[in-house]
């Protein structure tokens, strides 16, 4: 392996526990580099769960926060000044494909669809990725895999994937964790005790029903963490839960209400 993705490789290994059989499943995608979707609500662990078997794997994992202002260009690199005059420099997914890392496209569908397409060439047999700037064709590193993840409950028929670019894609659905383990999840992240994420949890699955009922989604476990957290430093349960869960996930008084009624029935 080349030390150009030396930067990208994890040194420790990362906290996370399964809870289903996406271990096994990846570990099979990634035997034939086939291109991965992880797909869930926010905070559920799709970054963690990416950064765990990148560990586990032992290959280095490029990652690229998709926004609405990214071009192709920044994916695949562009032509910059320096010292010696212009030089091209590779953008992350050109790394990785160069190189054989993990290219981890997150949130993939808040870039625009014609930024997108340029990782068609790289999710089907070719596997090649043309820099048409630079007059150059890579074929994918034997250890390069594409991943991209993405948020179903926040779609719409502006922000979605093409089926044409979604079906050349094989998918793993997250979820939150059961009760029990996600208390597990929180009390190691938070430093705090088990009883107290259970308590944590219980709020969270509480806002989950209101899913579509006010609110897009309800806590997630990375609120619960931060909530935890700050509990863990000595600011008072409700006031914790109300800075990392009530006013961060919503503006709506009747919803404010309601979540803070969550939160008093564990922290009287």
């Amino acid at each position: 392996m080349t030390q150009k993705l030396d930067a990208y490789r994890l040194s420790e290994e990362p906290f996370y526990r399964p809870s289903g059989n996406e271990i096994t499943l990846y570990e099979h995608a990634y035997r034939h580099r086939l291109p991965l979707i992880l797909k869930g609500p926010t905070g559920c662990g799709k970054t963690r769960f990416i950064e765990f078997m990148a560990w586990k794997l032992d290959r280095p994992l490029v990652t690229l926060a998709c926004n609405e202002d990214m071009t192709s260009s920044d994916l695949i690199g562009r032509y910059l000044l320096d010292a010696q005059g212009t030089a091209w420099h590779d953008g992350p997914l050109t790394l990785a494909v160069r190189y054989g890392g993990i290219c981890y496209l997150d949130e993939v569908v808040e870039a625009r669809q014609d930024t997108t397409v340029v990782i068609h060439p790289l999710t089907d047999a070719r596997r090649i990725l043309p820099l048409d700037k630079k007059g150059e064709v890579i074929h994918a590193h034997p250890d390069f895999q594409l991943v991209v993840s993405y948020n179903p409950g926040y779609q719409s028929q502006s922000k979605d994937m093409k089926p044409s670019t979604r079906q050349r894609f094989a998918a793993l659905k997250f979820d939150y964790p059961d009760p029990k383990l996600e208390a597990t999840i929180v009390a190691h992240e938070a430093s705090i005790t088990f009883d107290l994420a259970e308590r944590l949890v219980g709020i969270a699955t509480r806002s989950r029903a209101l899913k579509n009922h006010g609110i897009d989604e309800g806590i997630s476990t990375r609120m619960l963490i931060y909530a935890g957290v700050l509990i863990g430093s000595g600011v008072d349960p409700r006031e914790s839960c109300d800075m990392t869960m009530t006013c961060a996930i919503t503006d709506d008084p009747d919803i404010t209400k309601a979540l803070q009624g969550f939160v008093e029935a564990y922290f009287v």
